[in-house]
């Protein structure tokens, strides 16, 4: 049996290691409202640094992957000590997305800067904002092992779902409206696509949040509001 200096040091790598995760996840939250900024401020300048210190994201992946294999070799934890380090590589890949998709935000805002402004990328910030804070909040429920947080976060989903479906309704009707908007609104879809699919990443990690604290798999459907699969036909007249 483990004596309780070797449990106590083991708890203590797990929490670094929870840690780590946070301030990785922080990273990655401070990235995705960067690139928004640099979208609103059109400043492409400010967008390569954002794509630049997308290294640091994938620096603090890679750190995360070591220590969980010198755990695993060290430490072979058994049951919950197990759900929650396999939880943090897989939470770790996670946020390394998120990060990848804040990046390509901000790539795409370079070639969207030097062309006419189109109303509808006021409806990005909506976006980021929920993105955002889904990822924060999950980070709290992460850090506090709080289940019902993740749990809440995984419903919640369907609201930024909701808001990129009407975005990518709005973009498709500006483009049909005026050719001279498609190259603009071409950017602002797969930017918002980007937006979408780190609210999908969020969930992910309460997803893995919630096994790691009950040991069960969140056994309900994930509700799902992007309806962009649909065919959009525009209604004619009469």
């Amino acid at each position: 049996m483990p004596n309780e200096h070797t449990i106590k040091s083991y708890d203590d790598e797990l929490a670094r290691l929870t840690g780590e995760i946070v301030r990785m996840g922080e990273l990655a939250a401070t990235q995705l409202e960067a690139a928004i900024d640099v979208v609103e401020r059109r400043d492409g300048r400010a967008a390569l640094r954002v794509v630049e210190n997308d290294d640091a994201i994938d620096a603090l992946e890679h750190a995360i992957s070591h220590d969980v294999v010198r755990l695993l070799a060290l430490r072979a934890p058994m049951a919950r000590d197990l759900r929650e380090v396999f939880a943090a590589l897989r939470i770790a890949a996670d946020i390394e997305r998120i990060g990848d998709y804040a990046a390509n935000v901000a790539k795409r805002s370079i070639p969207l800067s030097m062309v006419a402004p189109v109303a509808s990328a006021r409806g990005l910030r909506r976006l980021s904002d929920l993105a955002a804070a889904a990822l924060r909040k999950v980070l709290d429920a992460c850090r506090d092992r709080d289940a019902d947080k993740a749990h809440e976060v995984w419903d919640e989903d369907v609201e930024l779902d909701d808001a990129y479906t009407g975005l990518f309704r709005e973009l498709l009707t500006y483009m049909m409206e005026d050719p001279r908007s498609i190259t603009s609104c071409t950017h602002l879809l797969f930017m918002a696509k980007n937006l979408e699919r780190i609210g999908d990443h969020a969930t992910n990690i309460a997803e893995n949040v919630w096994f790691a604290v009950t040991g069960k798999p969140l056994e309900s459907r994930r509700k799902k509001g992007d309806e962009t699969a649909e065919p959009v036909m525009p209604r004619l007249g009469h």
